[in-house]
């Protein structure tokens, strides 16, 4: 009797390895997406699928998702929750829309995410959507590269938490809020990017968690058109607030560099060896404890009235 219980449990156990083969076998480290695709293929090359979220069931965490050819991927906010690259192959317009909500989703912690050569915008014969990409998570880092986020009701890209945000050569234009929001310990480093056109601005560092810092480093971009260029806001002791441009250009905006406090707190802008020109105000230092702050190097010109102090910043 004894020797029937261990061998049915023996083979138990084998037939529960077995399935877990089975399962980690049937996650992709590359999944495929297709316009002829079908959401009932295994998404792999000879068998693409159609969607987004099948592509995702199908791949394995830390994989990658290639869409093939030029099409819409997405009927609806497309969730993720595993490490992931996402990416279009060249020359192809791999687009996810935004309808009822934002485009992209991340909810999870702890997870890298990858977007490459994406464009990320509403269908005018839909209902439309908020944000490009909306992350609220904590060391969650998001990738954007080579992409295209236009025309969105609110954001182009929202981050909420203490995750890591990297854009690179990508433009967001034409949003109906800021073409970056970063809030409660985001953090941001964003290089060769353009944002144009966007209604509430380019770039916005919000805080209003105590003992939290929120900061954005900005490396060859252009932003231009909409209110602020940039804003550190902070209304909360014992948190911060933090952005530093170098090398790059803000221009035709309402405020070109604006730091705000309402309350005790630090709110900070730096600026080097960038072209600040042709703003209604050039910069907006409004608090205790707020700051704008140049190197010294900057081009300032064709200005409007700035309101506060413009504080030197000595090199180091």
């Amino acid at each position: 009797m004894l020797q029937s219980v261990t061998l049915r449990g023996l083979l138990a156990s084998l037939a529960a390895a077995a399935f877990a083969c089975s399962t980690a076998q049937a996650q992709l480290f590359r999944a495929y997406l297709a316009s002829a695709g079908n959401d009932a293929n295994p998404c792999t090359l000879q068998q693409p699928c159609r969607l987004l979220p099948a592509a995702l069931n199908a791949v394995a965490s830390g994989g990658e998702i290639w869409m093939l050819d030029s099409a819409n991927y997405n009927t609806s906010t497309v969730t993720i929750s595993k490490s992931v690259s996402v990416l279009a192959v060249p020359g192809v317009v791999g687009s996810v829309v935004a309808t009822g909500g934002p485009a992209i989703n991340i909810v999870a912690s702890d997870l890298v995410v990858a977007l490459r050569n994406i464009v990320i915008g509403p269908v005018v014969t839909l209902p439309p959507g908020t944000v490009g990409v909306r992350m609220e998570s904590s060391g969650t880092t998001l990738i954007i590269e080579n992409s295209l986020l236009a025309n969105l009701a609110e954001d182009g890209v929202f981050v909420q938490g203490t995750g890591d945000l990297k854009i690179a050569r990508t433009t967001l234009r034409n949003n109906g809020g800021y073409a970056v929001s970063l809030n409660n310990g985001a953090r941001a480093a964003i290089s060769g990017t353009q944002m144009l056109s966007n209604v509430a601005g380019g770039v916005l560092a919000n805080n209003s968690l105590a003992s939290s810092t929120t900061t954005a480093s900005l490396y060859a971009c252009v932003i231009s058109g909409g209110t602020d260029g940039v804003l550190a806001y902070n209304d909360i002791s014992g948190s911060a607030a933090r952005i530093s441009i170098t090398g790059s250009t803000i221009e035709k905006m309402t405020y070109g560099l604006s730091s705000w406090t309402s309350d005790a707190g630090t709110a900070e802008v730096n600026i080097g060896s960038s072209l600040v020109a042709n703003n209604e105000h050039g910069w907006d230092q409004d608090g205790v404890g707020s700051t704008v702050k140049s190197l010294g190097n900057n081009q300032m010109r064709g200005n409007g009235t700035p309101f506060g102090v413009l504080t030197p910043l000595p090199a180091q």
